[in-house]
């Protein structure tokens, strides 16, 4: 387990960041299915706001999660393995999002 509050802040981050994305995720084939999607992000919060803003929020916590994990093991030294594991999970989401970003689809 993590002993320092940012390790034990990456690991929370880290299990609301699925559920957060699971949350948007369901709403677009329920509540928002027959609402098309905006060409642009604003337009996408505007259409369909509880869908891109929990979105845009799991996608946060899996950056806020690296952020934070690296924080604790290079500032801090935590060596937990979960601190490790959450740190990367939240570096491989921000690759992506970034990606995502430079070479949309």
């Amino acid at each position: 387990m993590p002993k320092t509050k940012n390790g034990i802040w990456s690991l929370i981050l880290v299990i609301v960041m699925p559920i957060l994305l699971l949350v948007g995720t369901s709403l677009s084939g329920s509540l928002y299915e027959g609402v098309p999607s905006g060409n642009d992000l604003l337009q996408d919060i505007t259409a369909r706001p509880l869908l891109a803003l929990s979105m845009l929020a799991g996608f946060a916590c899996g950056a806020a999660a690296a952020v934070t994990g690296l924080i604790a093991l290079l500032k801090e030294k935590d060596r937990a393995v979960l601190v490790y594991i959450t740190t990367f999970i939240g570096v491989v989401t921000t690759i992506l999002i970034l990606g995502q970003m430079i070479f949309p689809e």
